[in-house]
């Protein structure tokens, strides 16, 4: 009897491929997305009564319109939507269409697409939240791209099949890089061999959000230092800089704490808005190898495109004049793709010069800001060199470093600190 009644509790709690568990806990369906919008019409109400809006009635409408946009899905219900997804698959085509009538109103989009982009770029960055914009955009732009590629070039007759093939291959080379570099950047991880006990708290810390983890923190308890001074330890590891307060692990040599993402990565490069998340041991092969394949496919594709609108003209002078492009629609929208592709492709050119250059001088995109703000480095060409002069092996070492680095990706970190000899000593230097 206990077999079958909790084998019905398990077919009635099976969602549908159209049911959701909503953020209340309930469960919902994607047709009932517009019923007991409570907040909502509280705010119409007091809209159309010309009463002001509580402070919160925004944000909490803004919370339920983001947790009813759900996609049916096969497995486990309806999957959430974020929002940040869908402006980059209206934004750009029709911003490149656009740019196709007029070439005046191509400089203004082309002006206007990057403008955005670096607008939005500093609004997120100011929040440190994370956002799918950027990654949602750049496989849009890549899928996009070729879909003109097949649709507006190669029918001219002036591309045949080996370079339809050639495009090809460096679009799924380019998706396979970008598929590793997202398998995460290695994580700093506790020494479980030091670990004594787990405390679970309900209350909220002091350095961490109360909404993280439905308020719950669990704090490791270590038994290292425990036959020492409890104050001297605590005192050595609260002014270290390897000790981290959030992730409270101790970081080994190189490895920082992204404020976006919320873990501490071990040799932290940076945290790419491109790809969504940080640039660290793990995936930094492959960063580089989806930067360099995704250039070599651009630059490819964009000689293929102009050598077929622009057959008269030079490739490094068809970008800057092209007579009578605009005379035909299918031209002109791609010329004015291999214009935006050659934008990115410009910025792209750029990130990838930087990290050659700090790749050859060991330095971290992260170790050359610090060593800048604090004035112990050696600049030259123009910024672009930072050479801290810590961990430089010489060119040959350094490449040698950076090529096997990902094997060592899984060694834990160092022994964790006693987090009851660091709250010791905070209560020691408040009574103080």
């Amino acid at each position: 009897m206990k077999k079958r009644a909790k084998r019905r509790q398990e077919e009635d709690e099976t969602l549908c491929c159209c049911e959701y568990v909503n953020r209340h806990g309930e469960r919902s369906h994607v047709a009932a997305c517009c019923c007991d919008c409570e907040d909502l019409d509280d705010a119409f109400d007091r809209l159309l009564k010309k009463e002001p809006q509580k402070p919160e009635s925004l944000s909490k409408v803004a919370e339920v319109v983001t947790d009813r946009i759900r996609v049916p899905w096969l497995w486990g219900g309806a999957r959430k939507l974020d929002l940040s997804v869908v402006p980059p698959l209206i934004l750009l085509p029709v911003l490149l269409h656009l740019a196709a009538l007029h070439f005046l109103l191509g400089i203004v989009s082309l002006i206007a697409l990057p403008g955005l982009v670096l607008w939005y770029y500093y609004f997120t960055h100011r929040k440190k939240g994370q956002t799918l914009f950027f990654l949602s955009l750049a496989l849009f732009s890549l899928a996009y791209m070729y879909y003109l590629f097949l649709t507006e070039v190669f029918p001219r007759g002036d591309i045949g099949p080996v370079q339809v093939l050639g495009v090809t291959v460096g679009v799924i080379l380019t998706l396979v890089a970008l598929i590793h570099s997202k398998r995460g950047p290695g994580t700093v991880l506790p020494n479980q061999e030091a670990v004594h006990s787990t405390v679970t708290y309900y209350s909220p810390l002091a350095d961490r959000d109360p909404a993280v983890n439905g308020g719950r923190h669990d704090v490791t308890m270590t038994v290292n230092n425990r036959s020492g001074s409890v104050e001297q330890s605590g005192i050595e590891l609260k002014d270290s800089r390897n000790w981290c307060p959030v992730c409270r692990v101790v970081r080994p040599p190189r490895a920082g704490h992204c404020r976006i993402c919320g873990v501490c990565v071990l040799r932290l490069d940076h945290h790419c808005v491109w790809i969504n998340s940080c640039v660290g041991q793990a995936n930094h092969r492959s960063f580089l190898l989806t930067l360099v394949c995704f250039l070599s496919t651009s630059l490819y594709g964009i000689s293929l495109v102009l050598r077929s609108v622009c057959p008269t003209q030079h490739l490094l002078t068809a970008l800057l004049y092209c007579p009578e492009v605009y005379n035909q629609y299918s031209s002109a929208l791609c010329f004015t793709c291999a214009w935006y592709c050659s934008i990115v492709t410009g910025g792209l050119l750029h990130l990838l010069l930087v990290q050659v250059i700090n790749v050859s001088y060991n330095v971290t995109e992260r170790e050359a800001r610090v060593a800048l703000r604090e004035k112990t480095a050696r600049r030259a060409l123009w910024g672009l060199v930072v050479d801290t002069g810590v961990y430089s092996r010489g060119f040959c070492g350094n490449w040698a470093e950076f090529m096997t680095m990902g094997d060592r990706v899984n060694s834990p970190s160092p022994l964790q600190t006693d987090l009851v000899a660091l709250v010791g000593v905070v209560n020691k230097e408040e009574k103080l």
